[in-house]
């Protein structure tokens, strides 16, 4: 089993969160955040961010949070770390809301002839804007039609991202493009390696009722 920690979600923008990569509690200074896409970022560009998404100006967005704006700089140009529940409440004054959520386990299940693939121990949920996205799949699940734009809130696209993620993908792309009440709804119609589908079937299994 790889357990993932606990971390806090930002959702700066629809489809855009970002996780702050520190213990949760309100004493705690921010120092970084890690993307959704894996890349580092200090804090400064959290804010920086949520900022320019809001369209305030930093004097707009400290008086709304009861910040001062030499201090909204500080942050912003990583001079200095807010705590937890500064970051918190500037944030909210910018229109945005810090959550908590756990990362998904995954487990390693064998596919023979040498080959492996990790599970999720959970079905994996996404927000219903990112369930319903139009999304342009890496190259490594799609390197047969790169560049072509999924839409998640079709059926049928629906589905051939499914199949490329389950059966090519890593961790990160399950918890970027699967929605486990939709792989739910879709599982019959899959077309899936068997090995594929044998992985992951306990998943399905544990909430789909067996009709004798």
């Amino acid at each position: 089993m790889l357990p993932h920690p606990r971390r806090a979600w930002v959702l700066l923008a629809v489809g855009d969160p970002v996780v702050l990569d520190a213990p949760i509690g309100v004493s705690y200074p921010i120092g970084y955040v890690m993307g959704w896409r894996g890349e580092a970022t200090v804090t400064g560009n959290l804010l920086w961010k949520v900022r320019e998404d809001a369209g305030m100006t930093q004097d707009e967005l400290a008086k709304a949070s009861g910040t001062s704006r030499t201090a909204l700089s500080a942050y912003e140009h990583g001079r200095k770390s807010p705590r937890l529940d500064t970051a918190e409440r500037i944030v909210a004054a910018a229109g945005r809301r810090l959550t908590v959520t756990d990362d998904p386990a995954f487990v390693v299940r064998d596919l023979g002839r040498g080959r492996t693939t990790l599970v999720p121990v959970t079905l994996p949920r996404l927000a219903p804007e990112g369930a319903f996205a139009a999304v342009e799949l890496p190259v490594h699940l799609n390197w047969s039609q790169p560049g072509r734009v999924f839409r998640l809130a079709d059926r049928s696209d629906r589905a051939r991202v499914y199949e490329l993620v389950l059966a090519e993908g890593a961790p990160e792309d399950v918890t970027t493009y699967i929605d486990g009440t939709l792989l739910v709804d879709l599982w019959n119609d899959l077309v899936l390696p068997r090995v594929v589908r044998d992985a992951w079937a306990p998943l399905i299994d544990a909430v789909v009722p067996v009709v004798a």
